[in-house]
C-alpha cells in the first residue's frame, strides 16, 4: 500500500502522516458503475483516490440528477470531509466514473491529524477551495451557458477518463447529468454529428473534434 500512496500523495503529506494512513487505512476497489454513497446515509470515512475517478452529483426531490464535478487521484472529496467532520448526513451521490481504488480514513483520525499535521490541514483547505471554485463553475454555467455549450463541456469533461475518444453513456445518461431531457441531448448531439464533431454509436459517443 505504502508505494501507491506516496505515489499519490507523497508530495503532499509527511512520511509520518504516510505512515498513519497506511495503519489505519483500508484499501477498497469500486467497480465502474457502482454506487459509492447516497443521499442520506451517514459517512464513517473519508475517501483519498489512488487510481480511477468518481463522479459527484445532487438530485432533487423528483430524483432529477445535477452533475457537480468529479474527483480523481491524488483528490478527496470536500463535501464528504464537510458530512465526516459535522457528522451530517450525506447531501450528495457519488458513482464510480471508472474503475476505482481507494483508502477509506476513519472519521476520527480527522480532526486529530488538522490539528497534527500542517500538510493534512492544507490539504483539506485547499480540497474545500478547489471544489467551491468548481461549484461556482457549475452556477457560473447553468445561469449563463447554453445547452449546446453545456454538452460541449461536458463531453470535454468526460474525455479526460477514456483512452480511446469513446464516451460509453446514452443519451439517457447525459441527460440526468445535464439535468435536462433526452430529447433536447440527442437533438444537440445529431448537430454535433452533421458538423462533424462526434460520430454517435449505440449507447456511446465518438469524438472527433470538439476542441
Amino acid at each position: 500500500m505504502r508505494n501507491i500512496i506516496e505515489a499519490n500523495y507523497g508530495h503532499l503529506f509527511e512520511k509520518e502522516l504516510i505512515t498513519e494512513i497506511i495503519e489505519v487505512g483500508t484499501l477498497k476497489d469500486v467497480p465502474k458503475g457502482s454506487e459509492m454513497m447516497q443521499i442520506g446515509q451517514y459517512i464513517k470515512s473519508m475517501p483519498l483516490l489512488l487510481d480511477g475517478a468518481v463522479k459527484i452529483m445532487r438530485e432533487d426531490e423528483d430524483g432529477f440528477e445535477l452533475l457537480l464535478y468529479y474527483i480523481e487521484k491524488g483528490e478527496t472529496c470536500s463535501m464528504t470531509l464537510n458530512c465526516c467532520l459535522n457528522q451530517k448526513r450525506s447531501e450528495i451521490k457519488a458513482v464510480a466514473e471508472k474503475d476505482t481504488e481507494l483508502v477509506m480514513i476513519p472519521i476520527q483520525k480527522m480532526e486529530e491529524w488538522m490539528a497534527k499535521y500542517r500538510s493534512w490541514r492544507n490539504f483539506v483547505l485547499d480540497s474545500y477551495n478547489e471544489r467551491m471554485n468548481e461549484l461556482l463553475d457549475v452556477i457560473d454555467v447553468i445561469a449563463f451557458k447554453k445547452m449546446d455549450e453545456r454538452l460541449l463541456d461536458y463531453l470535454k469533461n468526460k474525455l479526460k477518463f477514456t483512452e480511446d475518444k469513446i464516451i460509453k453513456s446514452t443519451h439517457q445518461d447525459i441527460a440526468y447529468d445535464l439535468h435536462t431531457s433526452r430529447v433536447v441531448i440527442s437533438r444537440l448531439l445529431k448537430t454535433l454529428e452533421k458538423k462533424g464533431n462526434i460520430i454517435l454509436h449505440r449507447n456511446s459517443v465518438e469524438v472527433v473534434n470538439i476542441d
